[in-house]
């Protein structure tokens, strides 16, 4: 079926889509669109004996530095075994800082950040429980449970989280010299709260008006938008721009629901000025202009069950019209390449899998100027993969 296939190659591989209880795989040609091929080399080895947990954000800065915002206490005592109270092994891993920042071609150029100490083998969000929160007096300020959404832009990192208790923006110099908290730590309060976030998912930069669009996200079920020198939120919206409603009792899985389900898991400008944001429990991306009223919505793989298929989006600098959509879906381990006109599947890549290509649970991917990819994983992934275009 497969026939002249390459280890390198992957861009006409499509993964297994699950449908009715049955696995169907198939191969698609892609006629149009960007496509990519794996760099099974990025990135470089990370010194000191560092290894990466579950990427939970990823940020592409003018410099075309990648940040990467992983979880160190997603690793397993095995994966860590020269961490802890107790190491198992005097050379091998530890957990890295949770801030990483990489150059185009793999090397590592600064790390900082993460809890003041890692207990390791977090159960994962997914499954309703996140680390303990450590005293903010350990670091001056409140460290996410668990870190969600990255921001580099200006000289400026902004660091979010996904944790019960996570209601803040945390907003670091490119070096990780604190600069402001923005929201709280605790409970969610309500998605019309002006005053703070709720496990916020993602976030994009407006230079133009400086402004931060925010995926918020896991607990409240809006896009905010932050002025980004005071973290003021300026304003909101829920689906269909409409206030957002916070009724536990939504169904999910449903890609006419007139709300956004849990969670709001991505938010991403295009350069026509309209906002992408991934409704992922509903396997919908929903379009909007910048003050929130409502443009058009497409809806993807809707038999797909749990975490749905819409989690990340991005465009390709090699497409200059954004005439092309790069979407991760998670679920089903794959990227996908859809027409922006009419929502139409072009190409996909990708399948589930450990070898380079593959994914297990493909969490988000971002483009830098070059039309190169970098897509992160979660769940046992634990990995940054780099794609190049492949035309």
């Amino acid at each position: 079926m497969f026939g002249g296939w390459k280890p390198l190659m992957t861009i006409l591989q499509v993964t297994g889509v699950v449908t009715a209880g049955l696995v169907a795989t198939a191969s698609m040609a892609q006629a149009e669109g960007p496509a990519f091929k794996i760099d099974p080399y990025w990135p470089k080895d990370l010194p000191n004996n560092w290894t990466m947990g579950q990427v939970g954000g990823i940020s592409i800065d003018e410099n075309d530095h990648i940040w990467v915002l992983q979880r160190p206490r997603s690793l397993t005592a095995a994966e860590a075994a020269a961490a802890g109270d107790k190491p198992t092994s005097p050379i091998c891993c530890k957990p890295a800082p949770s801030v990483l920042e990489f150059d185009q071609e793999g090397n590592l150029l600064s790390a900082w950040g993460g809890p003041a100490s890692v207990e390791l083998g977090q159960v994962d969000v997914y499954n309703g429980k996140t680390q303990p929160r450590e005293a903010a007096s350990k670091l001056g300020y409140d460290w996410p449970q668990t870190e969600h959404g990255i921001l580099a832009r200006k000289g400026f990192v902004y660091v979010a989280g996904n944790g019960a208790t996570d209601g803040m923006i945390l907003k670091f110099t490119d070096e990780g010299k604190f600069v402001a908290e923005w929201g709280g730590v605790g409970k969610c309060t309500s998605s019309n709260d002006t005053t703070r976030f709720c496990q916020v998912a993602d976030m994009d930069y407006d230079e133009a008006a400086n402004e931060i669009y925010v995926s918020d996200g896991y607990g409240n079920k809006r896009v905010a938008v932050v002025d980004a020198d005071t973290g003021e939120i300026k304003r909101y919206w829920g689906a269909y721009g409409q206030n957002p409603v916070d009724d536990t009792n939504l169904p999910v899985d449903n890609p006419t629901s007139k709300n956004f389900a849990s969670p709001v898991h991505c938010v991403t400008l295009a350069k026509d000025g309209l906002v992408y944001v991934c409704d992922r429990a509903n396997d919908r991306v929903q379009i909007f202009h910048k003050d929130g009223t409502f443009v058009k919505e497409f809806a993807f793989e809707t038999e797909t069950l749990g975490p749905g298929s819409t989690w990340g989006l991005a465009f390709s600098p090699l497409d200059p019209d954004q005439k092309y959509a790069i979407m991760t879906d998670g679920t089903n381990n794959q990227i996908v390449i859809w027409r922006v006109a009419d929502g139409k599947i072009v190409g996909r890549f990708g399948r589930a899998g450990h070898n380079a290509g593959q994914f297990n649970w493909v969490h988000y991917a971002k483009t830098d100027s070059a039309g190169n990819l970098y897509s992160g994983e979660v769940d046992v992934g634990k990995r940054m993969q780099k794609w190049v275009p492949a035309q």
